[in-house]
């Protein structure tokens, strides 16, 4: 184990830094000042009371133990976002948990969370770990489309109300935190985008409202083989009374296929008048088992 680890760090000191052709830089966090920013990066987007902020001392002694604290720097060198995690055991074998992606609103559309993620990747592939779990919401579509899609990774488990309804930041409102843990292949060809067209047999069994559109309905289809769970486009944007309900009925919905033994398959953006969606395999033989392992 000692040779290993020796060997690893040294292979992980070999990639200090990813340069993109826009001076964006991609590195691991280095000073004081620098984990104090990603704090206050913290507090700017969940807010000022937000009870899972992680501090300084922990950023900083998570990096010196394996764990991975790196940041996406513009050309003046002023942090556009941090990604956070630590590398523990899970179930007997090396395991890197992601705890935080945080992207400040100016650079948002500027692919900087994916650049984060992918250069967490290579940070970790070099230290032995080739699996890395996170969370995110299942009603936020960009998320959605970034984890599923653009990564490569797949909703592997949904949680219901994993860090509680009063985590103190007004971005979650109160309502009820449920999520979807990613897991990661990183060493195989899941790392890479996936995206592939809908499955002609997929119906819709939530989607919204055709009287109210910012709600969502809910449409039985039990012979259904596929099935389409929609979301919004713009959850954040909703008010607190619809983000409850979407909440409800996409849980039921989630929650019903996959205790049937449903595998999500994939995630599809809003086209058209059609709004962003899931796509759960009902039966064991629609599945893709390249999703399901």
């Amino acid at each position: 184990m000692p040779t290993s680890t020796h060997v690893s760090t040294a292979v992980a000191d070999a990639l200090p830094e990813a340069r993109g052709d826009d001076g964006i830089v991609v590195r691991r966090v280095q000073s004081l000042d620098e984990f104090q920013e990603c704090v206050h990066v913290q507090e700017e987007i969940w807010g000022d009371g937000f009870r899972e902020r992680v501090p300084v001392a922990i950023l900083l002694v998570a990096q010196k133990l394996g764990g991975v604290c790196a940041a996406a720097f513009d050309p003046t060198n002023r942090m556009l976002g941090f990604v956070f995690g630590l590398t523990g055991i899970r179930d007997g074998v090396l395991t890197h948990w992601s705890d935080l992606l945080a992207v400040r609103a100016e650079a948002r559309g500027a692919h900087i969370g994916e650049r984060l993620k992918r250069f967490q990747r290579e940070l970790c592939l070099a230290t032995g770990v080739h699996t890395m779990h996170w969370t995110f919401d299942p009603l936020v579509a960009r998320n959605a489309h970034l984890n599923l899609v653009r990564l490569g990774a797949r909703a592997a488990e949904y949680v219901v109300n994993m860090y509680g309804s009063n985590t103190g930041s007004p971005l979650h409102g109160g309502v009820d935190t449920d999520r979807w843990i990613a897991a990661w292949d990183l060493a195989g060809s899941a790392s890479t985008p996936r995206q592939s067209a809908p499955r002609d047999e997929g119906v819709f069994v939530v989607r919204p409202s055709a009287e109210h559109p910012t709600l969502p309905e809910w449409v039985d289809a039990p012979d259904s083989l596929v099935v389409r769970v929609a979301v919004p486009e713009d959850y954040e944007h909703l008010a607190l009374s619809d983000r409850v309900v979407w909440r409800d009925v996409t849980r039921r919905a989630f929650m019903h296929y996959l205790s049937r033994g449903g595998v999500v398959l994939g995630f599809h953006r809003a086209r058209g008048n059609v709004p962003p969606f899931y796509e759960i395999a009902c039966d064991p033989a629609t599945r893709d088992t390249s999703l399901s392992s």
